[in-house]
């Protein structure tokens, strides 16, 4: 987990110039083998493998990415199974050998906590990959990073999910800022902000309420997991990214187990989902 007092406002919130950082989603370690081939017994040697093989291009990248954070659903195995510590050892493992100029940056999803979230749970998370949400400043941008299971049901920790929404409210006011940015595992729609509620999206009501806080706040994107397909749309001025995954693919055409390049510019923010089979090293900006 980055060392949060490298990128506070008073060190990193003047823009200077562009930069290139990762955004990946669920590796979820263990769920190939548990859903997709339907074995009985939990292995995750094939998202170990994939892992590896995005840990090694982002490090071959030219210019290096300033960092790369990953969207959540880090393993598969839900807190207080047999396999849920050594599956978060071994997403440990395999990104430590990330470059060291290249800050990584985690977040929790479902598979992470529990559907239903407990202190528990949450404390499980914390212990082994840091705070479940926090914000950073790099190059002038501000950079925000939500638990979004608190938004899907607080009912076993809702002094956690009070806890955030204090913060978060505390954190907006911060500025001025180049771009802002959130990140979280569930997006809040996956085509449409007006589309109805089901498993990959976030309760209508809510969905309203806090998209409108974000564009009132100057967030531009928000960046997103979960679904294990590409999708994202517009709620006027803010754009959702949902990005496929380093691991498991769902969806009629799997997009490819990957990552999604992100370019910041002084005026914009540009973005493109690649496959490991075809991700480059030479990043032009």
């Amino acid at each position: 987990m980055a060392n949060l007092a490298n990128f506070t406002k008073e060190k990193e919130g003047k823009w200077t110039e562009p930069f290139v950082f990762i955004q990946g989603a669920d590796p979820q370690f263990g769920m190939i083998a548990s859903y997709v081939e339907h074995k009985k017994e939990d292995e995750w040697q094939e998202e170990i493998r994939l892992s590896k093989q995005a840990v090694q291009i982002i490090n071959s990248m030219h210019p290096k990415p300033k960092f790369l954070v990953l969207c959540g659903d880090l393993v598969n195995a839900m807190p207080g199974t047999s396999s849920s510590e050594p599956q978060m050892n071994d997403v440990r493992d395999v990104f430590s050998a990330l470059d060291p100029e290249i800050t990584l940056f985690y977040l929790p999803g479902n598979h992470d906590i529990g559907d239903i979230p407990t202190e528990q749970g949450v404390e499980q998370y914390r212990r082994h990959f840091g705070p479940d949400h926090y914000s950073f400043w790099l190059n002038g941008c501000h950079f925000v990073v939500l638990n979004s299971q608190y938004y899907e049901n607080e009912s076993q920790c809702s002094h956690l999910a009070q806890e955030q929404r204090e913060w978060l409210d505390g954190v907006l006011k911060e500025g001025p800022f180049q771009h802002r940015v959130v990140f979280q595992h569930i997006p809040w729609f996956v085509h449409n902000p007006d589309e109805s509620k089901f498993y990959f999206n976030i309760d209508k009501p809510l969905r309203t309420q806090m998209l409108n806080k974000f564009k009132e706040n100057g967030v531009s994107k928000i960046f997103c997991g979960h679904l294990h397909e590409n999708a994202g749309g517009w709620d006027d001025t803010l754009e959702l990214v949902v990005s496929s995954a380093i691991g498991a693919q769902l969806g009629e055409v799997p997009a490819g187990h990957g990552f999604r390049i992100v370019k910041v510019y002084e005026d914009r923010i540009e973005h493109n989902y690649v496959t490991l089979d075809n991700a480059p090293t030479d990043i032009s900006l």
